[in-house]
């Protein structure tokens, strides 16, 4: 006897297939990051991410006023720190006329209503490469925290919407939130990284901001005591619970596709925005296959970032943001 139902009748065309649709991705749903260098008529290809460029700030406006047309109202912003102007103490993340502050001001310049996020962390202007201040041998938490509020803080002033605390020290959503408060910016949100992880994905991003840990003595060879360690689920629960209740607005979960049963576990605990980084070796894996004609690359794009969005994310920052756009246009 043949079945009264038959879920196949819902597959028959791709008109059907639309209207019964419970995923959909839009250009409502990215924020495209975007990496800064000095100089001028810079546009810099990133050898391990095909098709991806850091930029000179008389570039920049070009690239964000696009971005906007393509319905992209957020950007993530990134900066490759010259290497004369990194120490210990990140001593540069707090100079008002940095490359990270003008691009703030550069990007509002050109358009105002562009919501702009800033990644608030001390490893581009590390010398060692690290998220903190190195003592002993150790990151040392406390002093990391003072400084990524102040750093916080300074973007504010520049104009920003969004501070993206990427660091993964203890507290410092607290110390930051603590301190816009006390300087009058109650409207400047946080978006915190709270599950992200020690991830083995992040070397093409890496590379883009020469922000890699040091190889050097009493230097701690990787991110492992502070990033978030990938066999560990109901730890992301924990991290995520105590950053909301410190004051942040959107929360992240890093890297993306390995990382989707975090992104549905967090979906089913909290009430807030969760944005989702698809990173930079996840780019680069798709474009080396694709470049090897092993897949196809529009499809999986699309497919991953479908994924990505049917976990549970409220939005999803990619190298892809782009050219997914133009795809679902």
């Amino acid at each position: 006897m043949y079945p009264l139902r038959r879920n196949r009748r819902l597959r028959t065309s791709e008109a059907i297939r639309s209207l019964v649709r419970e995923t959909a991705i839009t250009p409502n749903d990215f924020i495209a990051p975007l990496f800064m260098v000095e100089g001028k008529n810079k546009k810099e290809e990133i050898a391990s991410m095909p098709n991806y460029f850091r930029f000179s700030l008389d570039l920049l406006e070009k690239e964000v006023k696009e971005l906007w047309s393509l319905g992209i109202k957020s950007v993530l912003l990134f900066v490759k720190v010259p290497d004369n102007l990194k120490d210990n103490a990140g001593t540069e993340a707090l100079n008002n006329d940095g490359l990270m502050q003008r691009t703030i001001r550069t990007v509002k310049n050109a358009v105002p209503e562009m919501l702009v996020m800033t990644d608030v962390a001390l490893d581009p202007y590390s010398a060692y490469g690290h998220d903190g201040v190195i003592a002993h041998g150790k990151v040392i938490n406390d002093d990391t925290t003072a400084i990524l509020a102040e750093m916080g803080l300074s973007h504010a002033k520049a104009g920003a919407d969004i501070l993206a605390p990427s660091d993964m020290m203890d507290g410092r959503i607290f110390e930051m939130r603590s301190l816009l408060e006390d300087e009058g910016y109650h409207e400047t949100g946080i978006m915190s990284y709270s599950a992200k992880y020690a991830s083995a994905f992040y070397g093409p991003f890496r590379d883009a901001l020469d922000s890699a840990p040091v190889d050097a003595e009493n230097i701690p060879k990787d991110k492992k005591t502070y990033q978030m360690d990938p066999a560990n689920r109901e730890e992301a629960v924990k991290e995520t619970l105590m950053d909301i209740e410190e004051g942040a607005d959107i929360i992240m979960v890093k890297p993306g596709l390995c990382y989707l049963d975090i992104v549905r576990d967090l979906r089913n605990v909290v009430n807030i925005p969760i944005a989702v980084y698809q990173v930079s070796g996840e780019y680069a894996m798709i474009k080396a296959a694709a470049e090897k004609g092993w897949l196809d690359h529009d499809a999986v794009v699309l497919e991953q970032l479908t994924a990505i969005k049917r976990a549970g994310a409220s939005m999803i920052a990619s190298y892809f943001a782009k050219d997914a756009v133009k795809l679902i246009s």
